[in-house]
């Protein structure tokens, strides 16, 4: 390109943000994006519209097959990729839908983070490489019927018995639940709140699916009850003991949450840019007229201004320099910006956008849930709001 010369502005990519990007980023954007393509959109309405996610275990070994669950972890059979491209995929699945994306997240950011980060060697060799290749489907058990947002209030106890532990108590919202073969479960004990690996055919262990949903609908949500479920003493996980054991992995699967947030704004965007310029009204296409062009204009803003900030805390976390509380600023913004977004397409696609036809009101919905889970918007606030006074507004 010659000296003065400008790049033609590209409506898909208006800042410019590829630029920012490494061949091997958009090498693992294109792969997971056209699986998505391929393997979810032509089906997702159906499944939304049904409640159900048929085929889970099939689609998680090809989700494994592209290297994408638990890919920002190292060894054990996962694939060290960047915290940038592990972003990426993210935006790419959840631009497909939020379940699947969900479900990437519990199994890698969750339940194998848990085992990778806190686990034993023997344990690590024993689920991660199966969790891997998506041959094992993990849950991540922290969340109760009673303590959403206080898990310190939390109720399951694990209690020795000789050389064993004893687990009894209930779990709420979990994704995977009823899928999985390995849940990792945070309960009280008489030293502090501890992790336990438990295989979900442990004598004990039920997880009945919760049904009803109007988010979230494509995808596996359970409850997860454990009546006296008996394990070995080495299932515990034996390098965290309290909160910040569930918390820190909580950050890590929040971590995805910023990216995977904008794949659904991206999506709606995309679907009311298309309807703007093809749907004719009083003459003309509706994105000819001001109100519609201030709406499109106002989304593009929220929505790349969302991907600049997720690649800033993404290259954050590859430096080692990512915290807590700015993984917070992440979730609350590009949430809170993405449901917006979803709202606003919804309107220009008029009484269209309500119709599975589009996949609109599918998005926004599931970011109801998206916006609630991993940390309310209130809870993002007060973790932004201490760390901008030093005081502390949760008790």
């Amino acid at each position: 390109m010659s000296a003065g010369t400008l790049p033609p502005f590209d409506p898909d990519d208006p800042l410019g943000i590829d630029d920012l990007l490494e061949p091997e980023d958009l090498a693992v954007r294109t792969t997971v994006r056209q699986w998505a393509a391929d393997r979810v959109l032509p089906h997702v309405a159906d499944w939304y519209e049904r409640g159900e996610l048929p085929g889970i275990r099939e689609l998680t070994r090809e989700l494994g097959s592209l290297g994408a669950l638990g890919m920002s972890l190292k060894g054990y059979g996962c694939t060290g990729a960047s915290a940038v491209q592990y972003g990426l995929a993210c935006l790419e699945l959840e631009a497909a839908d939020s379940g699947i994306r969900s479900l990437v997240s519990v199994q890698g950011s969750l339940a194998m983070y848990a085992i990778h980060r806190f686990g034993s060697e023997e344990q690590k060799q024993e689920w991660l490489p199966r969790m891997a290749s998506g041959e094992v489907i993990g849950c991540f058990g922290l969340t109760e019927p009673d303590h959403g947002s206080d898990p310190a209030g939390m109720r399951t106890y694990a209690k020795r018995d000789g050389a064993d532990w004893v687990l009894t108590g209930r779990k709420m919202w979990i994704t995977n639940g009823s899928v999985a073969g390995v849940a990792v479960v945070w309960a009280r004990t008489d030293e502090g709140i501890r992790g336990f690996v438990v295989p979900t055919d442990t004598p004990g262990f039920s997880a009945p699916e919760i049904k009803h949903k109007w988010s979230l609908r494509a995808s596996v949500t359970s409850e997860l009850v454990l009546d006296e479920v008996r394990l070995p003493a080495d299932a515990v996980l034996p390098e965290v003991t309290g909160l910040r054991g569930p918390l820190s992995c909580l950050s890590h699967a929040r971590y995805g949450i910023i990216w995977g947030a904008l794949g659904a704004a991206r999506a709606s965007f995309a679907s009311a840019l298309e309807y703007a310029r093809s749907r004719e009204q009083f003459g003309k296409p509706i994105g000819g007229f001001q109100l519609t062009q201030a709406k499109l204009a106002d989304m593009a803003v929220e929505l790349h201004k969302g991907v600049l900030l997720a690649h800033h805390l993404g290259r954050r976390m590859d430096a080692g320099r990512l915290r807590p509380e700015q993984v917070s600023f992440g979730k609350l913004n590009n949430v809170r910006e993405a449901i917006e977004i979803c709202r606003t397409a919804r309107t220009i696609l008029g009484a269209n956008g309500i119709s599975l036809e589009y996949p609109v009101m599918r998005h926004a919905t599931n970011l109801e849930s998206v916006l609630t889970y991993e940390g309310t918007v209130e809870m993002h606030q007060l973790v932004l709001g201490k760390a901008l006074t030093g005081l502390d507004a949760f008790r």
